[in-house]
């Protein structure tokens, strides 16, 4: 193992007590993610990928083990410590889009902003990221259901990056996407990730996985060898 990866996964178990007995989503399961690396992990439905890209976005807690981004033990860190990690180190992209959907492409892009600032932009940023990702002029103002779901995704690409996170994890980025647009969704995240971030995505499909620098593949909640 790296000694200094940006993501540190070390015998990390995650289980979900059920009334019909616990399930075990991760089971012992070690990872290493190096700065700047594009990651890819596959597995079948219910192998724990998801589980996984969630306990690495701080989104859930190992129920055993240890998680460490950027040099910092999570289990160690207080709830708002985690919220400030989540918001100024990660940035998410999901497969269902999750924009709000009585604000326009250009308010999505700014609100983690206006809760980081309690304040709204005055940078300039979210509209940069916006024509960065190909959407500008009178596309901004519109609100997701005037927008196609690949402009949705670059949107949601665009809220991702307005707070510079250093890691930007992908759940099924191309999911609801048609194939052109899907490559044009890829070649985003892979200048994203040529610019220095670094990219873990969770994907079903070879042919994404093929972009990332390393594909792993979960099953039973743990890494096959």
């Amino acid at each position: 193992m790296s000694s200094n990866p940006v993501i540190r996964l070390e015998d990390v178990t995650k289980i979900y007590p059920l009334p019909a007995g616990d399930m075990v989503a991760l089971n012992h399961l070690s990872l290493d993610v190096e700065e700047g690396e594009f990651l890819a992990i596959m597995g079948s439905s219910g192998s724990g990928k998801s589980t996984l890209l969630n306990q690495i976005g701080c989104l859930d807690i190992p129920t055993s083990g240890d998680l460490i981004i950027d040099g910092k033990n999570t289990k160690n860190l207080t709830d708002y410590e985690l919220t400030e990690l989540r918001r100024d180190k990660i940035g998410f992209i999901f497969q269902k889009f999750n924009l709000i959907p009585l604000l326009t492409a250009y308010e999505n892009v700014e609100y983690p902003l206006v809760i980081k600032h309690k304040k709204r932009d005055t940078s300039g940023r979210p509209e940069e990221l916006l024509k960065m990702v190909g959407l500008e002029g009178a596309m901004i103002t519109h609100t997701p259901t005037e927008l196609s779901g690949g402009q949705q995704q670059r949107v949601a690409i665009a809220r991702a990056l307005v707070n510079d996170p250093a890691i930007i994890l992908c759940d099924e980025p191309t999911g609801n996407l048609d194939s052109k647009t899907g490559l044009s969704i890829m070649k985003l995240l892979t200048d994203l990730n040529e610019q220095g971030r670094t990219v873990v995505m969770v994907t079903h499909n070879p042919n994404t996985a093929a972009y990332a620098d390393r594909t792993i593949v979960i099953s039973d909640g743990d890494i096959l060898q």
